[in-house]
């Protein structure tokens, strides 16, 4: 069991997403610079928060043309899993490993707080260990989260079950209050077909552990873990 942490300029949380596999779950690591072409065995690619190239243009824009993302490309054409967290995400949809867009939060505000997300699918390596329709309180801190794809899309992921996490209250209710920044039918996050890619807005690895007050986002870690256990 071996995770990669990617590592692109501007990212941030890199380092937090580096202590959840390595000293919590007590997994193999390594870290991954954006000019490798190499992701030296890696089971898991993960590509943290943070502001990937500056966002310049728009966010993970610039970063699709890491020369890390070729063999990205290659690991998840394979099979091989790969878990966008906030900028990760963005460059996922970025790179085409992902569809739709991450546009600006609806009211134009960056949002750093906790909200609440359903977890809608559990038969994917990243969910496998959580239990359907869990809530789950996960922060969030972006300024461009706003999910959007056309209708057709929009309806192949729900078809596909893709969306894998949505925004809701503390209930689980799916309202336009507790959909944080306008995403398209509340999507948080979404998987590809072969369901081996997962992108998520909210980040799991900042509660992870007793210390930040805070477990819901472990189950995410542990269900990838058990997942590469299996194979």
């Amino acid at each position: 069991m071996k995770f990669g942490i990617v590592v692109l300029p501007g990212s941030n949380c890199d380092h937090d997403a580096l202590h959840v596999t390595r000293d919590i779950l007590g997994a193999e690591v390594d870290v991954l610079w954006h000019k490798e072409t190499d992701l030296r065995g890696a089971d898991c690619v993960i590509i943290p928060g943070g502001f990937a190239y500056g966002d310049y243009l728009r966010a993970g824009a610039l970063a699709k043309f890491a020369p890390v993302m070729e063999p990205i490309r290659r690991h998840a054409a394979a099979g091989g899993l790969v878990f966008g967290i906030c900028n990760g995400f963005q460059v996922l949809t970025e790179a085409g490993l992902l569809p739709g867009a991450l546009m600006r939060n609806q009211h134009l505000r960056f949002l750093g707080r906790d909200v609440f997300v359903r977890v809608e699918e559990t038969d994917t390596p990243f969910t496998c260990d959580l239990e359907r329709g869990a809530v789950l309180r996960v922060p969030i801190a972006h300024g461009e989260g706003n999910y959007f794809a056309d209708d057709d899309v929009l309806d192949d992921l729900e078809r596909n079950r893709q969306v894998i996490f949505r925004y809701c209250d503390a209930e689980g209710r799916f309202t336009r209050e507790s959909n944080p920044n306008g995403s398209a039918r509340n999507i948080a996050g979404i998987c590809n077909a072969g369901r081996n890619v997962l992108g998520m807005m909210p980040h799991p690895e900042r509660c992870a552990e007793a210390l930040l007050g805070n477990t819901d986002g472990l189950g995410v870690f542990r269900s990838i873990a058990a997942a590469m256990a299996k194979v």
